[in-house]
């Protein structure tokens, strides 16, 4: 089967150029695994997504693999919905979205995120800019700020793991590209895994517009100053929880833990950093399909699976934000036919969510008035008051 780091065909996959060796002619193999020094090369395996070690490595005694007739097969159907894709997303779009549920077969996974998110015809009618993006300087705090976060995305990926390297290179050429490209947002740290996960799949100017693709269509306001977006969608998966775990609810809302609190990672970095790469990979195919209610439902089923069970666990504030954390991440959350058949039984609909979207829209308007009201009303006594010292003068 082809990897997502090596795609057997070219059906969309750009191979950036090999990042095996340093550019002073050290083997990635010599690098650090798990936080120690590797003296024995043959003892560090790679395992098929690129990874070297840390929760993202995957052991290949535990990996689920189709049989090579069956994906093949998938292949085929693949290729034949990206020859008139526009008629399967117009009127066949549940049998895309039932493909993209079974995953995206690795060979073809980067051509069928270009097309889902739309990034493909926006390179189309965009031609050069990216090229004429990487000419420019670029603003002074933000490239500094890029130049700081490279060596912290994946740094066990054969891709990243050298300083300076091709990896880290094109992971410097999206970000900087994209500061430009929405000046208003510049770069936000949360950007910076998601690139590195498209870079893994295909080359720089082509994981570019990906990212843009994803911001606009996807995660609109999740990078703006204020976080005004994430803080709402928060809420939401909030509400949402009420109606899913109720227990788990009352008991978070008796802590005072607010859900900007553990959620902010989860969904700014659409789950990259959170859950294990295979699940992180279909993950992104249902994403990138049905958009951001498969985070929240996601979401749900972490908070459910983390939380329901173990109560007892987090008698105070601390210890429930721990549980979130999920550095000891529960097994059933890393099986990946687990995490997203209970995400699809849980009791949310798609009427459910528009409905809590409105609900904390004005939740949060009536919040925002009532503030300012209060302001004002403030301002105004501050006013008489000085009025009223200045006649007795």
């Amino acid at each position: 089967m082809a990897t997502a780091t090596h795609p057997a065909d070219g059906e969309g996959d750009g191979n950036l150029p090999d990042n095996d060796k340093k550019s002073n002619g050290e083997s990635p193999k010599q690098h650090m695994l798990n936080g120690s020094a590797v003296e024995n090369e043959e003892s560090v395996k790679i395992d098929r997504y690129g990874f070297l070690g840390g929760n993202q490595y995957t052991n290949p005694e535990h990996e689920r693999r189709l049989p090579q007739e069956k994906l093949r097969k998938r292949e085929t159907k693949w290729l034949d919905m990206f020859i008139n894709w526009d008629k399967w997303m117009s009127k066949k779009f549940k049998k895309v979205r039932d493909r993209c549920r079974k995953g995206i077969p690795p060979s073809l996974r980067a051509r069928a995120w270009q097309y889902l998110c739309g990034s493909h015809f926006i390179a189309e009618q965009n031609k050069g800019l990216f090229a004429y993006y990487l000419s420019q300087d670029g603003e002074t705090k933000c490239i500094d700020d890029i130049h700081k976060d490279l060596d912290r995305q994946f740094p066990q990926h054969e891709m990243f793991l050298s300083k300076g390297g091709v990896g880290q290179e094109a992971l410097f050429e999206v970000l900087k590209a994209y500061s430009l490209h929405r000046p208003t947002e510049g770069y936000c740290q949360a950007q910076a895994p998601i690139a590195a996960l498209l870079l893994m799949h295909m080359p720089a100017e082509q994981a570019f517009w990906c990212l843009v693709a994803i911001c606009d269509k996807y995660l609109m306001g999740y990078y703006s100053p204020g976080l005004e977006a994430i803080q709402l969608d928060g809420d939401i998966l909030f509400g949402l929880l009420k109606k899913t775990s109720p227990s788990i609810h009352k008991h978070m809302r008796k802590q005072h833990i607010e859900p900007i609190m553990f959620m902010t990672e989860w969904f700014m970095c659409v789950y990259t950093r959170t859950l294990s790469w295979t699940v992180v990979l279909r993950l992104w195919d249902q994403f990138l399909c049905e958009g951001v209610k498969v985070m929240f439902r996601v979401g749900l089923v972490l908070l459910r699976v983390t939380l329901e069970d173990r109560l007892n666990e987090c008698p105070s504030f601390y210890e429930t934000l721990e549980k979130l954390r999920l550095r000891e991440m529960p097994a059933e959350l890393q099986d990946e036919s687990f995490l997203f058949t209970e995400s699809l039984r849980l009791s949310v609909t798609d009427r459910d969510m528009q409905r809590e979207h409105v609900k904390q829209v004005a939740r949060r308007k009536a919040a925002k008035e009532a503030m300012e009201r209060e302001k004002a009303a403030g301002a105004q006594g501050t006013s008489v008051k000085h009025s009223k010292s200045k006649r007795k003068s």
